[in-house]
């Protein structure tokens, strides 16, 4: 897929799937904006990419759950390069929690971060996607959102209202030229997740296809949704679980 004259963003991108997507992105020829929370990670990330690709990744660290990093972002993109082709809203948190006692503060920061965060940045997307010939915006979901996963009621809930986000927003946007879909994740090997010593040998047990994910698998459905051979593809989910969903064996 060529991405050649393409301005993307995409956030949560210092590591594991939103770096993979990144890495990609800027592979096939996009100019990618990457954004992390950590400053450190961010400019780390994007300096490795442009070893590999010189001058395709820029660094714009910050919180993009605060409307104020996404202004900047959407800026950012419009004044370097003009343009603004893809989004992808990977940015997330997970907080385990037992729901009888999950804290409020716990709950808004999950919303805050997961829900408001996508909500706005397509928002600024959008807005700056209707002045163009339109343009591409990617929500990350998961598995989470289609089965019930002990500790994560919050974060399922909130990856769930992902999904019915795309499908709404096909009824504002189609009109100029945007469509917008979402991707939802099984388990995945990412630095995170690979910290538990255990983690890839529980999930090729109960993963139909053998395997937890690779990020380039979650990343390889991202670069397809975003890519103009898409764009007639429009409010729909696609789930990369290796069949889990399928079955639901939870882990222990």
């Amino acid at each position: 897929m060529n991405f050649e004259g393409k301005v993307a963003i995409v956030t949560g991108a210092g590591q594991g799937i939103g770096y993979e997507i990144c890495r990609q992105l800027a592979e096939q020829g996009a100019r990618v904006i990457l954004n992390d929370v950590a400053p450190e990670l961010s400019e780390k990330a994007a300096a490795q990419l442009n070893q590999q690709y010189p001058g395709r990744v820029y660094p714009v660290p910050g919180d993009c759950s605060s409307t104020a990093i996404i202004s900047r972002m959407v800026q950012y993109a419009v004044e370097t390069f003009g343009q603004l082709d893809i989004v992808v809203a990977n940015a997330g948190i997970t907080l385990f929690g037992s729901f009888l006692d999950y804290t409020p503060e716990a709950f808004a920061k999950v919303m805050q971060v997961n829900l408001g965060g996508s909500f706005f940045l397509a928002q600024a997307a959008a807005n700056q996607m209707k002045k163009q010939s339109g343009g591409s915006i990617l929500f990350m979901s998961s598995v989470t959102g289609h089965l019930a996963h002990k500790g994560l009621a919050a974060y399922g809930m909130s990856k769930a209202a992902l999904e019915m986000l795309a499908r709404n927003l096909v009824i504002e946007l189609s009109q100029y030229g945007i469509n917008i879909n979402s991707i939802a994740p099984g388990a995945t090997l990412t630095e995170r997740t690979t910290i538990d010593k255990d983690y890839e040998s529980v999930w090729k047990k109960i993963t139909p296809g053998g395997r937890p994910a690779t990020v380039a698998d979650i990343a390889n459905a991202a670069l397809f949704l975003v890519h103009e051979n898409a764009r007639h593809i429009n409010g729909q989910n696609i789930v990369i679980d290796g069949g889990w969903t399928s079955v639901g064996i939870q882990p222990d």
